[in-house]
């Protein structure tokens, strides 16, 4: 057995290369962008009016001028300023030639044909935007390595940039084993339990923005098992197994991988829950199996299947606690092993929810994390401060 900083740093070494892939920019949301883009355009491309007001020549101390037509925005027949005359226009109208300044409106009263200033200082040049005063053509306007937001997709679309190139996420197998899994909705025999698993596995993988995703279940036969991670391996970037694990005499993951020419990274974490986890790759692929219980499960997947998925989507990883917050009670545990215990965050503490048994679920209905208490440690004090992994 392998300890948990040492499991994590052998993960962090053998995360698989990035590939890269285009796509629509409205699927481009939480995604990161794999390369430089380039501004295709001038922003804005044309000098245009920042107010709705009126359009003049600037003269030093000139404070009235005969109106001659208007200029809205989208106006495609631009008309000349004539020399000591004022042009109404909107906001985003293209400027007219001969124009420089706009005075807004509230400025301004007009009457007969003519406009006279009111209030306010002209200053040459205000209330224009300026051909490329955003961005010049060939400009970067998102670097690669850039988490795309709502704001940046709005930014792409507003140079006419409909496609975008992102940091492809992997396609993920999951196969459930077990004799005794039953789907959702299917009545339940004596000794039979609902399968978990796969919901909340697949769950976790769309919340880390992955769409291709394949989920199977498998029953406790070992050509069975072998044939469904061969078919995942053919597939998937990314295999993830649950269940069959351990060292029963219907665990038989650990042998089917070994067939099928993965190379072990890993097997066993000195930690509680999920102590039967492993690790392996095979050429460009990762390979997790997970044990079999739910709480197990969501522990191994939430400190290593996530950090590693998010550091191969060229996302901030997540292997480090998210914060250290006091304990709001004293605890005591196996000095031999690292725990992660559900927990509660108040405002600024941590409460250990009851239920940390491995196959006990009813504490993630309020759960938001996880804490973490090294090995080494047999009692914290309440008052001592722990690391907290936030959802």
């Amino acid at each position: 057995m392998i300890s948990v900083s040492q499991a994590k740093a052998i993960l962090q070494k053998h995360i698989p290369p990035r590939k890269s892939k285009l796509v629509p920019i409205e699927k481009a949301i939480g995604l990161i962008c794999a390369t430089d883009i380039n501004s295709p355009m001038h922003v804005p491309s044309f000098d245009n009016s920042a107010m709705d007001g009126y359009a003049i020549a600037w003269e030093e101390g000139k404070t009235s001028w005969e109106l001659e037509g208007e200029i809205a925005a989208g106006a495609k027949d631009i008309p000349n300023l004539s020399s000591g005359k004022a042009i109404r226009i909107f906001t985003g109208a293209p400027m007219p030639a001969g124009a420089d300044t706009v005075i807004q409106q509230e400025w301004i009263t007009a009457e007969d044909g003519a406009i006279s200033l009111q209030s306010g200082e002209i200053i040459k040049g205000m209330h224009v935007r300026k051909k490329g005063a955003q961005t010049q053509s060939g400009d970067i306007i998102m670097q690669a390595g850039t988490a795309i937001t709502p704001g940046g997709i709005g930014l792409l679309a507003s140079v006419g940039i409909q496609h975008v190139s992102v940091v492809a996420p992997p396609s993920v197998g999951i196969i459930i084993t077990g004799n005794e899994i039953k789907e959702v909705g299917q009545p339940l025999e004596n000794g039979e339990i609902y399968n978990a698993n796969g919901p909340l596995l697949t769950t976790y993988l769309q919340q880390a923005g992955i769409e291709a995703i394949e989920c199977i279940r498998v029953e406790d036969n070992p050509d069975m098992v072998r044939q469904a991670i061969n078919k995942a391996l053919a597939i998937h970037d990314l295999i993830l197994l649950s269940g069959g694990i351990s060292v029963g005499d219907y665990d038989f993951v650990k042998e089917g991988l070994e067939q099928a020419g993965v190379q072990e990274l890993f097997y066993k974490i000195k930690q509680k829950p999920g102590k039967p986890l492993y690790a392996g790759i095979k050429d460009k692929q990762m390979v997790f199996a997970l044990p079999g219980n739910p709480a197990s499960v969501i522990t191994c997947f939430n400190q290593y299947v996530k950090p590693s998925i998010r550091q191969w989507m060229g996302k901030k990883p997540g292997w480090e606690p998210s914060l250290w917050l006091p304990l709001n009670s004293p605890m005591k545990k196996n000095p031999n092993l690292t725990f992660f215990l559900k927990i509660k965050t108040h405002s600024e503490e941590v409460e250990i929810l009851q239920g940390q048994e491995s196959f006990n679920l009813i504490a993630f209905s309020i759960a938001d994390g996880f804490a973490e208490i090294p090995e080494g440690i047999e009692e914290m004090e309440k008052g001592e401060k722990v690391g907290v992994y936030l959802w």
